[in-house]
């Protein structure tokens, strides 16, 4: 009898082994070689990236629970009521800096000529198996992958679910030119199909010139990983974009820290921050900001128009889903800063005299 348990019980677990090994979407960890470069950046650290201070995640026993009842619970209004509209936004092209944001933190960019297309998750829901549980408040897109223009680059900020979708860059990469990602992120796409010479990795502090724009991968406080044995396998980051008009800020995902005032110190003041403010709780308040936290970091990289993002797509976290906009906003008026809530799709020229501020989640 025993035997025959434990036949099944490592059969299982060679299943599980294969399985992780050889489906897609869960990507692929950098190569060997690829990790022996990684030992030249700062925050690569016995066999894997950190953050300079390490973040907290409450994973004690007592906090898991937690989460489990909370889970159980439910939240009220963690999502709408009914699916959300999205307006049709811009796709086109032109001198003019735009930027559009699709809920979460997809959102396309054009600035002086050129389109780019951050953290561009277009799937149904952030998750290796996307078919099951609630997908995203619109239901899908008001447009299809094929009608994009030619994309100039893909900036990605991390590999998390949220912001690398498998399905997405299936139907992007051809009509990419360059991804544009923090080191160890390009090994997803090369087994997902995309050319090793139209990637780009690069560490924190990296500046370099892209197509006439100054970029900068930047750093930000999180963590990676895809599956159950790749956690700090790849780095994650912010961005710096900068053209001879214009100039952005993605934070990508991060905990409020002291990198914001310098890379505002290096790099600002910006036209635009694009700051997350969504998918916050006290149990992981190092790798996510609370709303009001958004708004001091928008204020730490000298920010001109702050667009709250990470939200307004999928429900990740413990809360209302319209509580880190409505916080957002209370806490930007409360320091007179310049903030616009478009609707998901709605295209908002960067310099425009005036910005949309209805509240049109209510």
């Amino acid at each position: 009898m025993w035997v025959i348990i434990i036949s099944i019980l490592l059969v299982l677990v060679l299943l599980i082994l294969l399985f992780l090994r050889f489906y897609p979407v869960f990507g692929r960890k950098p190569s060997e070689s690829a990790a022996q470069g990684f030992k030249r950046s700062s925050q690569y650290d016995d066999g894997k990236f950190a953050n300079p201070v390490p973040a907290r995640m409450d994973m004690s026993f007592k906090t898991t629970v937690s989460m489990l009842i909370d889970f159980i619970k439910g939240i009220p209004n963690s999502r709408p009521k009914e699916q959300l509209a999205m307006d049709f936004p811009f796709l086109g092209n032109d001198q003019e800096t735009k930027i559009t944001w699709f809920g979460h933190s997809a959102s396309l960019l054009t600035i002086e000529g050129k389109t780019l297309l951050l953290d561009p998750m277009f799937g149904r829901a952030p998750s290796p198996f996307p078919g099951i549980g609630k997908g995203r408040y619109s239901g899908g897109l008001p447009f299809s992958i094929s009608q994009l223009p030619e994309i100039d680059a893909v900036i990605l900020s991390h590999d998390h679910y949220d912001h690398l979708d498998y399905g997405s860059i299936q139907q992007l990469k051809h009509k990419v030119n360059r991804f544009l990602v923090p080191l160890g992120v390009g090994s997803h796409l090369v087994r997902w199909g995309v050319s090793p010479d139209r990637i780009e990795e690069h560490d924190w502090w990296d500046e370099f010139v892209f197509e006439g724009l100054t970029m900068a991968c930047t750093p930000a406080n999180h963590f990676s990983g895809r599956s159950l044995t790749d956690r700090g396998a790849t780095l994650w980051c912010s961005w710096v974009i900068k053209g001879n008009y214009s100039s952005i800020f993605f934070s990508g995902d991060s905990g409020y820290a002291s990198h914001f005032k310098k890379i505002g110190d290096q790099y600002g003041p910006f036209d635009l921050t694009l700051m997350e403010c969504g998918q916050y709780d006290i149990r992981w308040a190092d790798i996510h900001m609370i709303p009001e936290e958004t708004v001091q970091a928008h204020l730490d990289v000298k920010g001109k128009l702050l667009i709250p993002i990470h939200w307004g797509a999928f429900t990740l976290a413990m809360h209302d889903w319209r509580d880190p906009v409505e916080r957002a906003i209370k806490a930007a008026e409360a320091k007179q800063v310049q903030i616009a809530t478009p609707k998901i799709g709605q295209t908002v020229s960067v310099h425009a005299s005036q910005y949309p501020r209805s509240a049109w989640w209510r």
